[in-house]
């Protein structure tokens, strides 16, 4: 199985930090497995299944379905549908875990029922040449054995790979006006010892209904002080009609503003303040959301693939500013 690893990483400086990769694999990993012994993975399939075989049993994962192979499992993949392609988080000095859900009380979001453990299963055999390959601070090392890793029959405990269908995540959205912050869609997050600050969040854009009035229902233009960078499954994206197709990427870094391009913005602006519910179908679109400015690799910025053009989405953008529309009075704070 051959990875191109490498979109966006920070330095091996601290002990929270992160790595965003991008994978391609055209071969199933024959005699071979590997080991995180650094940080998390957070696998995010766009084209095709993968069957992750891990000591505690093996996973299915289709595109539309997440796995999560904490640090330190050995893991082998197979490829049942041909080459396939996807991103990957990975996260260090911490774990993925459901968010808070505040308000929201006990119920929406993701639903711990819904993730899915692997059932036991071992490989007890002679298997001369067996190939380990492990991570280990950001080098890899190479071991020889003679038997499968995977002669495991049997795990108890909660420390264990897992996976989950993101067509189960229940959505909250506005029901009145203003347009929710993305994180109200996260699945899971890495949080920091702040408080509504994470490391890595994994936030998805799924199916779901609009109906906020005398609301501009995209998001809204803004810069902050996360770092977005967001990838596409399948289907189309709100907040950009053109160009942002399934298995590309966008990056917008901490305070660079950015919001939808100017066709989104057009359309929306036209349809004025009386349209009625609207529902967003076919697409599941996600973010990895973090506090840490990433440092972009060589390989990003020297790919073929390196959209040049990307700012020309927003070019042509006009105010809809009306001069003649009421403007309340503003007070100071207390008054």
């Amino acid at each position: 199985m051959k990875f191109c690893f490498g979109i966006i990483h920070t330095n091996y400086v601290e002990c929270n930090i992160y790595i965003i990769y991008r994978y391609t694999a055209n071969k199933s990993m024959d005699k071979c497995a590997f080991c995180n012994a650094d940080g998390d993975f957070l696998i995010v399939p766009q084209q095709g299944r993968l069957v992750i075989t891990t000591e505690c049993g093996r996973l299915k994962v289709s595109p539309g379905e997440i796995a999560i192979l904490p640090q330190g499992f050995r893991f082998t993949v197979s490829l049942p549908d041909g080459p396939s392609r996807g991103y990957v988080g990975e996260i260090f000095g911490t774990h993925f875990r459901l968010p808070d859900l505040g308000p929201i009380g006990a119920n929406g979001l993701a639903s711990s029922r819904d993730f899915l453990v692997p059932t036991a299963w071992y490989e007890d055999k002679f298997n001369p040449g067996y190939t380990i390959v492990q991570k280990f601070g950001g080098e890899l090392f190479v071991a020889v054995q003679d038997f499968s890793p995977f002669n495991v029959v049997a795990w108890h405990g909660n420390y264990v790979p897992y996976k989950y269908d993101l067509n189960k995540f229940c959505p909250y959205n506005t029901v009145l006006f203003d347009h929710s912050d993305p994180s109200i869609n996260t699945v899971l997050t890495a949080p920091t010892d702040k408080p509504g600050v994470a490391l890595l969040d994994f936030v998805i854009f799924p199916p779901r209904w609009l109906v906020a009035e005398h609301t501009f229902r995209p998001p809204y233009y803004h810069r902050n002080c996360m770092s977005e960078f967001m990838g596409l499954v399948y289907g189309g994206y709100e907040a950009k009609v053109d160009g942002f197709l399934p298995g590309g990427a966008s990056l917008h870094n901490c305070m660079t503003p950015h919001g939808p391009d100017t066709k989104s913005y057009e359309a929306t602006i036209a349809r004025g303040n009386d349209v009625g519910p609207s529902k967003i179908t076919e697409t599941m679109a996600f973010m990895f959301e973090s506090c840490l400015i990433p440092r972009i690799t060589p390989w990003a910025l020297q790919s073929p693939f390196l959209d040049h053009d990307y700012y020309q989405c927003w070019i042509g953008l006009r105010s809809h500013f009306n001069q003649k529309s009421e403007v309340p009075n503003l007070q100071n704070n207390g008054e």
